[in-house]
């Protein structure tokens, strides 16, 4: 491509491609698609791009095709890649000026670069990191940032690799740079410093810009540069040399205002600062121990003192009580059982842990956290009122949950008791004994430091459990706090309600159990949103026996919470537990669900745009099918299409639903008392299904055994030949596990229909008949081999006979040499059998062989026989009170199985299977 004559060309369809019309745009798009594997392509992109005088959008589009070539076609393996002369001139051209005035357009240009020093840095490009230090130096404010903001993308790129040669050249890169990054860094911060009191804001973002971004080459270069960071003197100056910059930004904050450009950028600097100590600490434990007892004493000072008054702010707090946390949990930093066969390193670590955390430091920590830190605040109390749910949402773990100060206190409290517990306990046993009794309503202080406390009892509860006489406190301080109706004093019954849900499952006695229901059931009924909320979470802790009373109830309560919530997450929440409650209590739950039936297909309509939420759905209908057992066919008509919905790969919804679709498929089949024509119709989804070849294939065979065993004869005829296609198909390819659950499914359809199954799976017998007589090496599908062949041998002979024609015809042999052959392997596999059921079938499939006059098989009599006094061996058991030998296979109808408490009833498909192998008992 001729670069002066291509350019204008090149702009022109530039130019279309940003077009809005897509009659424009399309050709363009087409246009430009064709020229990426064409020389010179890239070369006119550079000079369109670097042309400051061009549209914004065309010098954008521009670089975005550039960057998308250097991915596809930079390689030198690549097809149609670029060649070694045109590459050396792009990367030339790259660096030739660090002048983009839009930062966006800038950006791009430095991720670009990076990565082609992926590639290319430093072997072919080895002027590239000398080029970026001299550009950094400069006066110039735009090149000096341009120059910077690519530094640190190569340094961030190159950072990255993980290759054992790739790792060496960059230990290379980073000890021969440290120095100027670090002089670089101080130079940026102490410019901003000084000029952090100047009043000129542009001044003050410029240099605090530069110094976020030589800070970050600096993050790079200190965690990921050197083997053993701790043996470089430079490397941990700069470690050591954080803290007090620390409390230089930090007291920068007082002179910058709360809502600015300068402050946003302040605040990312403070936090990338903890970022690199979290860092070093996670890639280098034992580097960082001389940093353990600075870390510690700086974060504890901010965050647990008043020295952090006026300055810190929330994402500084969590990431020092981040930084206290992974010390404290540290796996390097803890020594054996046996501190003989402790590290050196492990043991000095450890003595420094243990000097800072003395009783009082300790006991500070503790009471700061429970007193200041667990209290709700005025904003959350203010959320609590005017939205609930929000609230709610918030502190059961909504999107920014992770991120924010209360679980994060909450994670360093429980990590602190259980490594200190014995120091720790008695403070918090004592700020319980100080909070027992009522409480003054009007006292909201003193409201807040209980709901704090129990917060702080809910979560040592583990902890606790030997200190802590609960099932008083329940009965005499708890119960009647819950009974406290007073608006003011919610927190507290929605505290309480969440500290016994916490400690049900440690210690509680069951015949406390009635009096909690009771509970319960009233706090379901609150005033308050919240505590009903809060309320509900507790029943999927129920245990069935006793609850049974109260479940008519509390399921008619639940189901009305469900109806008052609006929010997707809180609807999601409350069926959770509705779905806990009727998997608990199973067959009993059907007197009480005709409500929720009839609701469930409104929300389900409601929620089209909340796949989340109709994945909460999809689950309690699972644990509602198995509830209902026979009774989920009154269900079809909103049932069925939700599972042809969910199971459509051909849907978009499919990819959040798939899953949980197809186990409502599968426990709909299981419990279905007969097929009907709208559920045998939604197997029309399977196919697709199994040409994904996903995790979700087991279920899928699941559910065609369940129709196998519902309905053979129709579902056979309906779609044996599509099902025989998908499997010779996947016998191609999948794994061993894969092709025996393949075979499972012929076996079963043999078992189930010995007339109609071979003849529908017969593409796939010859394949089995030829793994016999070769001698499949894996036992476990040469069990099932045999298995398939016993049942076509055994139940259909005519279909057998006209198998060993085919297969005499496509082996060249005589049938009687071989059949003698397969009878040979048989006998000589058999051990391969592990299930006496298999076994049985075997030595009946061979024995059926022996009255014809045939002189093959009366040559393996021998063998025959043995196997089968062998299973005979295995099927006899000894009946006790006859002192008789009887075949435990055989089945009769008269006999029940006795299922205890703690068992599920039987579904229909149990009872279908028991049926089936009754009539197959031989």
């Amino acid at each position: 491509m001729d670069l002066n004559s291509a350019s204008t060309v090149v702009l022109q369809v530039l130019t279309q491609a940003t077009s809005q019309d897509t009659a424009v745009l399309k050709p363009a798009e087409e246009q430009l698609k064709q020229w990426e594997t064409q020389p010179g392509f890239y070369s006119v992109l550079l000079n369109i791009f670097t042309n400051h005088t061009l549209d914004i959008n065309v010098r954008w589009l521009a670089v975005l095709y550039f960057k998308n070539g250097i991915d596809r076609y930079w390689r030198r393996v690549a097809p149609h890649a670029l060649s070694e002369e045109e590459k050396s001139t792009l990367r030339a051209g790259l660096i030739t000026n660090f002048n983009e005035p839009v930062n966006q357009i800038a950006t791009q240009i430095a991720v670009l670069i990076a990565k082609v020093a992926r590639l290319d840095c430093p072997r072919q490009w080895p002027e590239l990191i000398p080029t970026l230090i001299e550009s950094v130096k400069v006066q110039d404010d735009l090149r000096q940032h341009r120059a910077l903001l690519t530094f640190y993308h190569v340094t961030k790129t190159l950072a990255s690799k993980r290759l054992a040669a790739d790792r060496k050249l960059f230990y290379d890169l980073a000890s021969g740079i440290y120095n100027f990054a670090c002089s670089l860094w101080n130079h940026h911060t102490d410019t901003f410093l000084q000029q952090v009191s100047s009043g000129n804001e542009a001044a003050v973002l410029s240099s605090l810009e530069r110094t976020l971004l030589s800070l970050k080459v600096l993050r790079k270069l200190t965690v990921n540069g050197f083997v053993e960071p701790h043996k470089n003197m430079e490397v941990m100056g700069f470690l050591h040399g954080i803290f007090d910059r620390l409390k230089q930004f930090l007291e920068c904050s007082r002179n910058i205002g709360t809502d600015n450009v300068c402050r946003d950028r302040l605040e990312k600097t403070i936090i990338l600062f903890t970022k690199v100590l979290l860092d070093f600490l996670d890639q280098h434990p034992f580097s960082f121990t001389p940093l353990i007892q600075r870390s510690l004493e700086f974060s504890v000072s901010y965050v647990f003192t008043e020295v952090g008054e006026g300055v810190t702010f929330e994402r500084f707090i969590v990431q020092c009580m981040n930084l206290i946390k992974m010390i404290v949990k540290n796996y390097a930093y803890k020594p054996s059982k046996n501190f003989e066969d402790s590290s050196p390193e492990t043991l000095e670590a450890h003595k420094i842990k243990m000097a800072f955390f003395t009783y009082p430091t300790l006991t500070e920590i503790c009471r700061r956290l429970v007193s200041h830190y667990f209290l709700l605040t005025e904003e959350e109390l203010t959320m609590w009122e005017e939205d609930p749910e929000g609230f709610t949402v918030e502190e059961t773990g909504g999107d920014s949950w992770k991120y924010s100060l209360r679980p994060c206190t909450e994670v360093l409290f429980i990590d602190i008791f259980h490594e200190y517990n014995q120091t720790l306990t008695p403070v918090l046993l004592e700020m319980m004994q100080t909070l027992q009794g009522p409480t003054n309503v009007e006292d909201m202080n003193a409201l807040l430091i209980k709901d704090a406390v129990y917060n702080a009892v809910g979560l040592a509860a583990y902890e606790l459990f030997d200190s802590v006489d609960f099932d008083q406190w329940f009965k005499n301080q708890l119960l009647p706090e819950l009974q406290v109706i007073h608006n003011r004093y919610k927190p507290l019954r929605r505290r309480v309600i969440w500290l016994i849900g916490q400690w049900i499952s440690v210690k509680f006695k069951s015949d406390l159990r009635p009096m909690l229901y009771e509970a319960i059931c009233n706090l379901l009924q609150d005033q308050d949103l919240v505590v009903r909320i809060e309320t509900a979470t507790t029943l999927k802790l129920i245990r069935t026996d006793q609850f049974l009373p109260y479940l008519e109830t509390m399921f008619t309560l639940l189901f009305q919470l469900l109806q008052q919530v609006t929010e997707c997450d809180t609807k999601m929440h409350v069926l959770h537990v509705l779905s806990c409650v009727i998997e608990r209590v199973n067959i009993q739950i059907r007197p009480y669900v005709g409500c929720l039936v009839q609701y469930l297909p409104l929300l389900w309509k409601q929620s089209e745009e909340h796949n989340m939420l109709r994945c909460a759905i999809l689950t309690t209908l699972i644990h509602l099918v198995q509830g209902l057992g026979a009774d989920s066919k009154n269900l079809y008509p909103f049932l069925l299409p939700v599972i042809q919905l969910s199971t459509d790969v051909s849907q978009p919804p499919h990819v959040y639903l798939l899953e949980d679709g197809l186990e409502l498929w599968l426990v709909t089949l299981e419990n279905s008392p007969c097929v009907t024509p709208e559920l045998l119709r939604i197997f029309q989804n399977m196919s697709p299904l199994l040409e994904l070849s996903s995790e979700n294939l087991r279920t899928c065979f699941k559910i065609i055994n369940g129709y196998i065993f519902l309905s053979s004869t129709e579902f056979l005829q309906t779609y044996a030949v599509g099902l025989c296609q998908s499997f010779c198909e996947l016998l191609k390819e999948i794994t061993t596990e894969g092709q025996v659950q393949v075979l499972k499914v012929v076996e079963n359809a043999l078992k189930v229909n010995p007339v109609l199954g071979p003849q529908m799976f017969q593409p796939i017998l010859p394949c089995v008949f030829r793994g016999i007589i070769e001698g499949e090496r894996y036992p476990v599908v040469m069990s099932t081999y045999l298995g398939v062949m016993g049942r076509v041998l055994l139940q259909n002979t005519s279909f057998f006979s006209s198998l060993l024609n085919e297969m005499a015809h496509k082996f060249n042999q005589e049938m009687d040499q071989l059949l003698g052959n397969m009878i040979e392997m048989w006998v000589d596999r058999m051990d391969n059998i592990t299930q006496p059921e298999r076994r049985k079938l075997s030595a009946l499939a061979l024995l059926s062989l022996l009255p014809s006059d045939n002189s093959v098989i009366q040559d393996k009599f021998c063998g025959i026989i043995n196997i089968s006094v062998e299973g005979l061996h295995d099927v006899m058991t000894e009946d006790p009170e006859t002192g008789t030998y009887k075949d435990c296979m055989l089945m009769s109808h008269l006999e029940e199985p006795k299922v205890t408490e703690d068992e599920e009833p039987p579904t229909e498909q149990d009872k279908r299977k028991k049926m089936l192998n009754i009539l197959c008992s031989y």
